[in-house]
């Protein structure tokens, strides 16, 4: 379980680092696109007092604003769903897209006021560039000399530009953390089932993000 936290409280960090940046060009390459949001938004990150004093709802209020154009969330939850996501209807697909994104902006808003002093180090790009699906490879550099961890994004490329749909921490796959979860709840469950147990994990997540920060 210690394992999942890391993995996911790195990930939060990868992607809530993208939620804070500007719009970009869909002509932008996808490695061009994450190296220059991130380094945008770091700089962002360790500059805002609110954010470092743990603000959450002014967190939450930039993730919820900003994130939507850089992330897939349909393909996201179609993936950690598996082929469940086929038996079910579309409204339940919505239902589930909806409440899985909100969890993870509840869990990326944790993770921004926790920014300090990481670096992103970028490594070179494998492909070609006609490709519509690549993997941009990167790590997080640690303060006072900690273990670089490894920080991969896969992206595909849509009409509105390069989309995130998936992110490596320490070798495993955010959507892969989540599948062994929700297949379980939905052979419980099922669909419905899923959603509800997400609906009333995103309840108490908002729950605390309205409680004011301490100062």
């Amino acid at each position: 379980m210690k394992l999942l936290h890391r993995i996911l409280a790195v990930a939060s960090i990868a992607l809530g680092v993208l939620a804070f940046a500007p719009a970009a060009s869909a002509e932008e390459a996808a490695d061009a696109l994450v190296k220059r949001i991130s380094e945008e938004v770091l700089d962002a990150a360790k500059g805002d007092k609110e954010i470092q004093g743990g603000n959450q709802k002014r967190v939450l209020e930039l993730v919820e604003s900003k994130i939507l154009p850089y992330v897939d969330f349909q393909r996201m939850t179609a993936l950690a769903a598996g082929r469940y996501w086929r038996e079910a209807t579309p409204d339940q697909q919505k239902q589930l897209t909806n409440e899985f994104r909100s969890l993870l902006v509840y869990t990326y808003s944790g993770a921004i006021s926790q920014i300090r002093d990481q670096k992103l180090e970028f490594k070179p790009m494998r492909g070609d560039a006609s490709d519509t699906e690549v993997e941009v490879r990167s790590q997080v550099l640690q303060p006072r000399g900690g273990e670089p961890i490894q920080l991969n994004y896969r992206l595909s490329k849509t009409a509105g530009g390069w989309k995130i749909y998936d992110v490596n921490v320490l070798g495993a796959w955010l959507v892969e953390t989540y599948k062994g979860n929700f297949a379980s709840e939905i052979s419980k469950g099922g669909i419905d089932g899923l959603i509800k147990v997400l609906a009333e994990r995103n309840k108490r997540l908002a729950n605390g993000a309205a409680k004011p920060s301490k100062s």
